[in-house]
């Protein structure tokens, strides 16, 4: 290998580095030495990207660090950052190449003075409050004897045992529709959200029991995602959740119908004893046939009381009392009618008398006469009249031939019609090709314009 000279030296030693190559030096030694940190600080300037990945800002007093958790990591991460929130952050520093910025790549994330489990899931539960999920307004009555229940829960677990020991020793007509689901683990919310989904595909499905038995928080997680909030509140069915034991409490218990303390609990709410049942109707019969009776006894006590009332005795002395009136009022009408009569005849007589004395025949003649030549006068009166309306009539029917259209038309003119029957006043309503019909003084034409 040649020598170099001493100014081929110096400009190799010189030579100036591009900013991706120094950035990509710098890159492997910042990941090289910080492959794996604990970082405490304030979240600031999140936000959510539409990929799913996060970005924010850890802060404390002096100074600030990037940070980045993509979408495959976080998803595993329970709560979601908010800004203010004091978090410790666990992950390898890398380099952002394109700004020259160092970030810390988050790989799991955990609230600083509260648990990350209950922080999920208190953030869940406002969020699903603020939409309406847990009002009191929209939950259901159960039925009250369900000829179906559906069930949904781990088809090996002890919650299912318990359920379907309690339905049959109490009502064994109750049928049961399991629909197997795991109850924790991850995946486990989406079969749970649709095992509730397919009973409500399910007609003969009247209530649906969702739950299991006791564990810890992470084991019951599944029953506070929202996947199965949301399948709870959109279900056809009531819904009844029975989760853990009567201390637990999940996101679905909020949202369901009901809240049973267990499993066995629940069951219990869904199948009414026959015994206890048979029991009510009894009870129910002796209590009804108790106040016929009574009100029987009530009744038969007050009719007594008015049979030995003073007012039966006044009765009769009453009818005869009326019954007197009667008949006095009869003989004052009897008498009225007679006096009446009386002086009707001794009008009539009177009458009889005074035409006697004057000499009727007379009378008629000389109204007689007076009758024809009034009637003479009328009649002269009327054929005046009439001859005179013939000539008023004459000359307004000549006056009105001259104003009627027909006149106009018997002079030569027309009158033209559209095909509709409307009359036509301007030539410019009227269209080349267009049919019209004229009327003329005797008769009609029909036509084509021709423009």
């Amino acid at each position: 290998m040649p020598q170099l000279s001493f100014l081929e030296q110096l400009m190799q030693e010189r030579r100036a580095l591009s900013v991706s190559e120094l950035t990509a030096q710098v890159k492997i030694l910042i990941e090289r030495q910080f492959l794996e940190v604990w970082v405490e600080g304030e979240v600031s300037n999140f936000r959510r990207h539409s990929s799913g990945h996060w970005y924010f800002t850890l802060k404390d007093e002096g100074a600030m660090l990037r940070c980045a958790s993509f979408r495959m990591q976080n998803r595993l991460i329970r709560f979601a950052p908010e800004d203010g929130l004091t978090v410790r952050a666990h992950g390898r520093i890398s380099l952002y190449e394109a700004r020259g910025e160092y970030q810390l790549l988050v790989e799991f994330l955990e609230p600083v003075g509260v648990g990350a489990l209950q922080l999920a899931f208190e953030q869940m539960k406002s969020r699903l409050a603020s939409e309406g999920l847990f009002d009191i307004e929209r939950k259901r009555a159960l039925p009250l004897l369900p000829r179906c229940v559906g069930v949904v829960t781990s088809p090996t677990g002890a919650a299912l045992r318990d359920i379907l020991r309690v339905i049959k020793r109490r009502n064994d007509t109750v049928s049961v529709l399991i629909a197997p689901a795991r109850v924790q683990g991850e995946g486990a919310g989406l079969e749970i959200a649709e095992a509730i989904e397919m009973l409500n595909r399910r007609d003969e499905v009247e209530v649906i029991i969702i739950g299991r038995g006791g564990g810890s928080a992470e084991d019951l997680w599944a029953f506070n995602e929202e996947t199965v909030a949301r399948a709870i509140f959109n279900s056809r069915a009531p819904v009844i959740s029975a989760v853990g034991h009567e201390t637990d409490f999940t996101i679905s218990d909020f949202v369901a119908d009901m809240r049973a303390s267990t499993p066995s609990a629940a069951a219990e709410i869904v199948s009414l004893a026959r015994d206890e049942l048979h029991a009510q109707i009894r009870g129910l019969n002796d209590a009804m046939e108790s106040a016929v009776r009574y009100r029987l006894l009530q009744l038969q006590n007050d009719l007594s009381e008015v049979e030995s009332s003073r007012a039966f005795n006044e009765v009769p002395a009453l009818l005869q009392s009326h019954s007197q009136r009667l008949d006095s009022a009869s003989y004052s009408l009897e008498n009225a009618f007679r006096a009446t009569i009386k002086r009707g005849r001794a009008s009539r007589e009177a009458v009889a008398l005074r035409l006697r004395d004057s000499d009727v025949r007379r009378n008629m003649i000389e109204r007689r006469g007076e009758v024809a030549v009034l009637s003479q006068r009328v009649k002269a009166a009327g054929r005046a009249k009439v001859e005179s309306e013939n000539e008023r009539l004459a000359v307004q029917a000549v006056r009105l031939g001259a104003l009627s259209p027909l006149a106009v038309l018997g002079r030569g003119y027309a009158i033209a019609f559209d095909s509709d029957g409307r009359i036509i006043k301007r030539s410019a309503d009227v269209l080349g090709g267009a049919r019209l019909r004229l009327r003329l003084g005797e008769g009609e034409v029909e036509c084509t314009v021709d423009k």
